[in-house]
Parts: structure tokens; C-alpha cells; sequence
């Protein structure tokens, strides 16, 4: 590459960083206050809330990913004609194609960076943040302390602490047992303390009362006590070892094991050869985003008025390709035999940007003028 294509390679990467931490950030913060409220609610540290901000960074970058590449090469490219650097390389016989080389390996570099991000760290991050949820929502000791509110750790059991002390004291508990349908049973306590036991939780309640309803004897029976034990372990749920999401296979799973995997597991072929083939489809996107947006301000010439036109047609173009990659999946998700449908948008932009600058280099005149007449016919 020539230093001028070095140039213009490094603002499209200097540009792109700046556009995909803005469209991150943004995206962060929308996830960032959804996790505040479910797992500070559920009693969570804030350790927690950054271990699961971060592990859902991978699938962010994804989807901003190609946005930003498309909008970096825009902007840069509508940069370099503002200033005329484009019209100077025009004039001293330097074409389209290869003014495009620059945009072509920043092309490359976001496909592959969406490659490591789809076949690697996406599978990765999504497997690890289901088993920390997994482990979060057993967490009952995390859930119950939260003082003011009523938490139902489970269906059918209430909780209330009024107020918890610096050194872990619970004042004036209330619990509601509700899970057999016979009987119920509510406990209040002055005072209360969580303590493990090797893998279980107990609640000791001090200077409290038990009152259970017998509903088929229509009985009420009260009892005090002084202290009382209760295993806070079994208003946990058990964990059902379920089938892992589409997802968190591996590439190379898929690739080498498909046969294997719909048999075991409840995914079709269809499903696995459109998840897979999407895989490999979203970093051609990149490429064919980029070249979309240098291609389509390569058209017509400098302007006072800008290239709003442009612009706008790289940006009807990039919703065009986005939404026709929702439309090809659902006939690959029927039929895997299909599967190169999941490549058409790919390569009907590289096709479009490959008119568009044949259209640069080459422009169709439309209207030609006739030429003026020199030369007059002789009179008669």
C-alpha cells in the first residue's frame, strides 16, 4: 500500500474505534440498568453486575460492529472529498478501484474481527454468563437479604426482613410458607441470622411464633419459641440440566458434528446449518457494508452542496442488506439444503459497490450534448 492508502486505512480505523465505542457505550449503559434492577433487586453485589456487564461486551460488539464499520467509512470518505484529496487522485489518473484499496482492507480487518468475535468469544461469553445466572438465582442467601421488601424467592414462599443491622442482624422477620396446598405456615421472628452449613443455608429465628393452617381440618395451631431453625436451602429450585442454546456450540461442532448434534439435541438441521452459515455470512457483511458506503460517495462530483445524496442512498442501501439477511433465514431454517441463501446479502452488496465504482470509473452519460457546428454549409 502506498502511504496515501495508509493514510486513509488509519482514519478509517481511528474513526471506527471512536463510532463503535459510542454505539457500545450507548448499548452498555441500556444493558447496564436493566442488570441494576434484577440482580441489585435480588440482593446481587456489584461485583456481579459488572461480571455480567462484561461478559455480555462480546454480543454487543457484534451487533454495533458492522454499524460502525459502515458509518467510519462514510465519514471518512465523505471527509477526503470535502477536502479534495479524492478529486486530486482523480486528476492525476487514479481510478475508482484502486482508490478503493483502503477501504477494502478495513474491510477485511472488521471481518475479522467479527470472525474471532462469532466463532470464538460470542459462544464463549454467552456458555459462561448462563452458568453465572444459573448460579446467581441460587444464590437464596443474596435474594432474601433485602430489607424492606416483600421477595418471593419461590412460588409460594414470602419473605420480609424490616431492617438489617451492620453486623448482619435480622430484625423483626416474616416468613410465608404456602407450597403445600394443604397447610400453611407463617413464622415471625424479633431477630434472625443466616448460617451455612457446608452446602446448605439455615434462618435462626429468635423469640418468634409458628402458626399453621391445616385447611382440611380447617385447624389453627400456634406455637412460640425462643429460637427456631429453618433450611433456606430447599426454597431453591432444582436445576434442570437443560439442552445448551444454539449459540454456545462451537463452530467447529457445527461444522464437523451436525448429524450428531440434531440428533441429540433439539435443533434441526435447518437451525444448525443456518447458524453456522450466519457465522461465516456476518463477516462478509463487513466487508460488503464498507465498500458500500466508499462506493456510493464515489458516485457523481464535487459538490458545494455536499453528498447528502450519497449518503443517503449508502444508508437505504445498508438497511436494505440488513433486512434482507432476516428475510433469507427463515427458508434455511426450513430446508438446510438452502443454506446459501444465508450469503445473498453479502454478496448482493459487493456486487452493488462493484456497479457503483464501475459506475465511477466508468460514467454513463445519459444525454449527450451535439456537438456546435465550426463549419457552416456553403450557401446555395
Amino acid at each position: 500500500m502506498s502511504r496515501f492508502d495508509r493514510y486513509v486505512l488509519s482514519q478509517y480505523l481511528l474513526f471506527f474505534g471512536f463510532f463503535a465505542l459510542i454505539l457500545v457505550a450507548v448499548f452498555w449503559i441500556n444493558r447496564a440498568v436493566v442488570l441494576f434492577d434484577r440482580l441489585i433487586g435480588d440482593g446481587q453485589s456489584a461485583l456481579i453486575l459488572f461480571e455480567f456487564t462484561a461478559l455480555a461486551l462480546p454480543n454487543l460488539v457484534r451487533m454495533v460492529l458492522p454499524v460502525a464499520a459502515f458509518t467510519s467509512a462514510v465519514w471518512v470518505t465523505n471527509r477526503l472529498n470535502s477536502e479534495s484529496e479524492l478529486t486530486v487522485l482523480r486528476a492525476t489518473g487514479t481510478s475508482p478501484w484502486q482508490m478503493a484499496k483502503p477501504a477494502l482492507a478495513f474491510g477485511l480487518i472488521t471481518a475479522l474481527m467479527m470472525s474471532v468475535l462469532t466463532h470464538f468469544l460470542l459462544p464463549a461469553s454467552i456458555d459462561q454468563l448462563k452458568k453465572r445466572e444459573t448460579e446467581a438465582s441460587r444464590n437464596i442467601t443474596a435474594k432474601l437479604l433485602s430489607e424492606g421488601n416483600f421477595l418471593h424467592p419461590t412460588k409460594g414462599v414470602t419473605f420480609f426482613i424490616r431492617k438489617i443491622d451492620p453486623d448482619g442482624t435480622l430484625n423483626d422477620v416474616f416468613l410465608s410458607d404456602q407450597r403445600t396446598p394443604d397447610e400453611s405456615v407463617l413464622y415471625t421472628g424479633e431477630r434472625a441470622f443466616l448460617v451455612r452449613d457446608q452446602n446448605r443455608s439455615h434462618l435462626v429465628m429468635i423469640d418468634g411464633m409458628a402458626l399453621r393452617t391445616d385447611r382440611k381440618g380447617r385447624t389453627l395451631s400456634s406455637t412460640t419459641f425462643s429460637d427456631f431453625s429453618y433450611d433456606i436451602s430447599t426454597l431453591t429450585s432444582k436445576v434442570v440440566n437443560k439442552a445448551r442454546g444454539i449459540r454456545v456450540i462451537p463452530s467447529y461442532e457445527l461444522l464437523t458434528q451436525a448429524d450428531q448434534i440434531a440428533g441429540q439435541e433439539a435443533f434441526s438441521r435447518g437451525q444448525l446449518a443456518e447458524e453456522l452459515h450466519l457465522r461465516f455470512a456476518r463477516a462478509l457483511v463487513c466487508i460488503a457494508v464498507v465498500l458500500i458506503g466508499f462506493s456510493s460517495l464515489m458516485l457523481g462530483t464535487f459538490s458545494r452542496f455536499g453528498f447528502w445524496r450519497q449518503t443517503l442512498l449508502a444508508f437505504v442501501l445498508l438497511i436494505f442488506v440488513e433486512g434482507l439477511r432476516g428475510v433469507v433465514a427463515e427458508p434455511v431454517i426450513e430446508n438446510a439444503n438452502l443454506w446459501p441463501l444465508v450469503y445473498l446479502p453479502s454478496f448482493l452488496g459487493l456486487a452493488v459497490a462493484g456497479i457503483f465504482l464501475q459506475l465511477a470509473a466508468r460514467p454513463i452519460m445519459l444525454f449527450k450534448k451535439r456537438p456546435h457546428a465550426t463549419v457552416r454549409k456553403a450557401a446555395q
